[in-house]
């Protein structure tokens, strides 16, 4: 089974994975390392911050991780922000009942009365060199954005409202 957690930077996918790790056994890849890698490497010629130029580079790559562990009936967690909302298009019907996706999306509630702690546990599984472009505002509008394509693309999701409780039962 592969498990797909997508969601706006500081919804807690990388948290997820680990917990699921940790869990259930399952080993994850966060595409923030298949990212940085790239980079750093010097593969790509992009930076941290090329969001949408860097799903366009990613994707393609996870896709072919995703088949390949189906394939050899491996398990696997995949999470980041660069699961595209239309990622189902990538796969035919033989893999696809293969893989579980979930989107996690803090409400505007949820981010008003927790920004504090939103901030405070941005460095709990990985560090975060820069973090200045993490304000309220910035969160609110990149979870409303995914609300919205999630809605638009029929993904499934889970909702982050009065308190942070986010599990994948398997």
């Amino acid at each position: 089974m592969i498990l797909l957690i997508a969601g706006a930077s500081h919804t807690g996918k990388t948290l997820l994975a680990q917990k699921i790790l940790e869990k259930y056994k399952i080993p994850y890849l966060s595409l923030d390392h298949l990212k940085m890698g790239l980079i750093r490497s010097g593969r790509i010629n992009l930076t941290p911050e090329d969001d949408d130029k860097l799903t366009a580079e990613l994707w393609p790559i996870a896709c072919e991780i995703i088949k390949t562990a189906i394939e050899n009936h491996q398990n696997l967690t995949l999470e980041g922000i660069y699961i595209p909302f239309d990622w189902k298009k990538d796969f035919s019907s033989v893999y696809l009942k293969e893989i579980r996706y979930c989107c996690l999306i803090m409400t505007s509630h949820y981010i008003k009365a927790h920004f504090t702690d939103i901030q405070k546990y941005a460095n709990v599984i990985e560090t975060r060199l820069n973090d200045s472009g993490c304000t309220m505002e910035s969160v609110l509008e990149d979870n409303e954005n995914n609300l919205k394509l999630c809605q638009q693309y029929g993904c499934h999701y889970s909702l982050i409202d009065d308190q942070y409780t986010v599990d994948i039962t398997i």
